[in-house]
């Protein structure tokens, strides 16, 4: 009998372990529940009523639980989830989750590794910081999601609700726990993937946010501003956007809490002495192809010396007795739709593209009124919101506010000193921002307080070139002009160069920009990111990828004065070769090698065996059409294929978000034709079609290192000239409708 027993009961166990079926949908175990939001991404929940949180927060926009699991009951309570990447065990006592009743268990590095909910990962990978203002050197940064460690905890518990567009606190004596895990052990593309699916992907930006702009901190006239873009055109530089700076308001306020013991920070009322016609102004800088975005510092509201006060203070039904003054309160509704109203927007109707939120208060407003949310959050999801009324896409342009904050990009670094310590740590730090969803740093080329070297001026901005824009920037004294020709001529020459580049680079950075807001990884993004099973690949701070197809490792230190050549250790990942964009030069993949540079040149790589797309140079790089495309490919192995995605819409709506936009693959091939290697490059035909499309244009393709025997476009010849200037072959093809494929075969020597 008890021979009988004890099989029975081995039998129960058995089979109470055994999977029952996949599920999907919350685990509630009582006071507990567990959402498996992704294979990769768990959120665990304690409430002591049993009333869980579903509305929005700052970081969670989305809680998807569609993702499939096992769940399988064991003795003594405990639960176990299975997905295909992790198990967590869970004991169904009541209890808050804690390290003897919770531990999730996830392979790593081929090993199993186990962790409970009270332990935190090592090997942070870093992320972002909110501003640079005043910073001197490298300094602190804020976790991202990414570490050697596998996985990454973000606790969500004590943060504000969003409901009905309003902050509202949550029951902090009810709900305790509010944990998000993301296990993704090497696979950090899982991770990028996880913080879209439960933070919302980054937006499309506007387009013309990417390209070159120009910043000062100066009273100019409505004439000098037109000077500023006419110098541009006059020494052959681009430019897509002028910002202008406190001085487009007036500075006649007398009361008010003020900044830097000045009245003069807050204000929304033209200045008539430097700007008598803003709108004709704003007008004339339109007809020549460039946009106007207006500083912005809200901190004191709208006080008696505005033109709209009085409106405003009606609108609010306050009074305006001896000047009464209404605090700046984001934390009111009706406060502030009428402050949008009566601040930007009659800006905004004479041409006003976007503003430049310069928020500096923090010491005065650190949290919105009667919440725990920092008031940077908040206000830049108001901006944003705000700047999308026309049925545009939003345009974001403020300091970082935490993870979250990648829903209202772009993001602007602040107001850091100008010395090599600071350029080296912008580079390290807008690798490492991505990690956290900061994707597209702004940065004041050339520092914002002093620096009036040459050779750092000119190696800033070859880092620029390749970073989310190409803006410069500096404080209010009158030798620190960032213009690029006040350098002297070997800086310019230098300059010129790299704004050349980035012009020519906008229909692959743009691309690049729709993987960021398909996919979640950066831009700019650590080497790591793509290569995360390679030691070599977390040893080099000073390099990144920008986008899959270029390798960038601006120089960061100054030149040996002897042989006027500055340096930079660049790590070569073994996937493939790299050629050097300027000079050709083939580096194999695998090695790190210190590359020397003169000034007007810096480490710059292009994937081989895939096809770059560019365009001419433009003055305007970000709206003028592409009606040329320029192709470079250099040489992979015979049997190689590689492709790339070009992608176009109109560059501002929001008609993306219904399927308003083109993609055209752009497809390399390296064969044996005829006994030799032969190179073929193919555009697939255009899908997808969208408002003010090209809907045809020629190809021109750039072939370094090749020798062209004959080159084919279909059935037609084709001639392949040399370019002394690019120091590559040159083929130019007829023009095409987008929608016909186009294949070019050139065949080797």
């Amino acid at each position: 009998m008890k021979k009988l027993l004890k099989v029975f009961m081995v039998l129960v166990l058995a089979l109470s372990a055994l999977p029952l079926h996949a599920e999907t949908g919350p685990v509630v175990l009582r006071n507990k529940r567990i959402s498996i939001i992704s294979p990769t991404l768990v959120r665990l929940e304690y409430a002591v009523e049993g009333r869980f949180v579903d509305e929005k927060t700052h970081f969670a926009q989305n809680r998807p639980t569609t993702t499939e699991y096992v769940l399988t009951r064991e003795p003594n309570d405990w639960v176990v989830i299975s997905t295909s990447k992790f198990t967590l065990r869970v004991q169904d006592d009541n209890l808050p989750f804690a390290q003897m009743n919770t531990k999730f268990i996830f392979r790593h590095k081929g090993k199993e590794v186990n962790f409970v909910p009270t332990a935190r990962p090592s090997g942070q990978l870093w992320g972002a910081i909110a501003t640079l203002d005043r910073v001197k050197k490298a300094v602190p940064r804020e976790h991202g999601i990414l570490t050697k460690s596998g996985w990454y905890f973000y606790n969500d518990t004590n943060t504000d609700l969003i409901i009905n567009d309003q902050l509202q606190m949550r029951d902090t004596k009810n709900h305790l726990q509010d944990f998000y895990f993301f296990i993704y052990s090497q696979d950090f593309a899982a991770a990028f993937k996880d913080l879209g699916t439960i933070s919302g992907h980054v937006p499309m930006t506007r387009k013309y946010v990417h390209g070159v702009w120009y910043c000062r901190w100066w009273d100019y006239t409505a004439d000098e501003f037109l000077g500023v873009i006419d110098g541009y055109r006059e020494h052959d530089f681009p430019i897509d956007n002028i910002v202008f700076d406190m001085a487009w308001h007036t500075t006649d306020a007398t009361r008010g809490m003020g900044s830097s013991r000045r009245y003069y920070w807050t204000g929304y009322t033209w200045n008539k002495k430097l700007i008598p016609d803003p709108k004709g102004l704003i007008d004339e800088i339109h007809r020549r192809g460039v946009t106007v975005s207006l500083n912005d510092h809200p901190h004191d509201g709208i006080r008696p010396n505005e033109a709209t006060y009085t409106d405003f203070m009606k609108a609010m039904g306050a009074d305006t007795t001896r000047g009464n003054i209404l605090v700046f309160d984001p934390s009111d509704p009706k406060y502030m739709e009428n402050f949008f109203r009566y601040a930007h927007h009659p800006s905004e109707d004479i041409g006003v593209d976007f503003w430049w939120l310069d928020w500096q208060q923090n010491r005065i407003f650190n949290t919105v009124r009667g919440t725990r949310t920092p008031i940077l959050r908040w206000i830049n999801y108001l901006w944003y919101k705000d700047s999308q009324r026309r049925g545009i896409r939003g345009a974001g342009y403020s300091r970082w506010a935490g993870i979250g904050d990648h829903r209202h990009p772009i993001q602007f670094s602040g107001d850091a000193y100008a010395n090599w310590d600071v350029l080296a740590f912008e580079v390290d730090l807008t690798a490492t921002s991505g990690n956290a969803g900061c994707y597209y740093w702004v940065h004041d080329t050339g520092g914002f307080y002093g620096g009036t070297d040459p050779e750092l001026y000119a190696r800033w901005t070859q880092f620029s070139a390749v970073s989310a824009a190409l803006r410069v920037h500096s404080t209010r004294r009158k030798e620190l002009d960032r213009r690029p020709w006040c350098y002297g001529p070997e800086a310019e020459t230098s300059a010129r160069r790299s704004y050349h580049l980035r012009s020519q680079l906008m229909p692959y950075i743009y691309s690049s920009v729709r993987t960021t807001h398909e996919t979640m990884l950066p831009l700019n993004r650590a080497m790591y990111i793509n290569y995360p099973t390679v030691n070599e690949a977390y040893k080099q701070p000073q390099q990144f990828l920008f986008g899959e197809l270029l390798l960038a490792a601006p120089i960061t230190s100054p030149m040996n004065p002897e042989t006027k050549l500055g340096s930079q250790k660049v790590w070569f990942p073994k996937d493939t070769d790299w050629y050097d964009f300027f000079t050709h030069e083939r580096q194999e993949g695998g090695n790190t090698e210190t590359i020397s540079k003169d000034l007007n040149t810096f480490p710059l790589y292009v994937k081989a065996g895939f096809p770059l797309p560019m365009q001419p140079y433009t003055q305007r790089p970000a709206t003028t059409p592409l009606k040329t495309l320029i192709l470079r490919a250099y040489p992979a192995e015979v049997g190689h294929e590689g492709s790339f995605t070009l992608y176009e819409d109109d560059g501002i709506s929001l008609d993306y978000e219904k399927g308003a936009f083109a993609k055209t693959q752009l497809k390399y091939q390296r064969a044996e034709l005829q006994g030799k290697p032969a190179t073929i490059i193919t555009i697939a035909p255009t899908q997808g079609r969208y408002k003010g499309q090209e809907l045809a244009r020629n190809y021109r393709l750039e072939l370094p290192i090749i020798k062209p025997k004959r080159v084919l476009c279909g059935k037609q010849k084709l001639k392949a000239e040399w370019d002394k200037t690019l120091n590559c072959w040159i083929v130019t093809t007829a023009t095409f409708p987008i929608d016909k494929e186009v294949v070019v075969t050139v065949y080797e020597q």
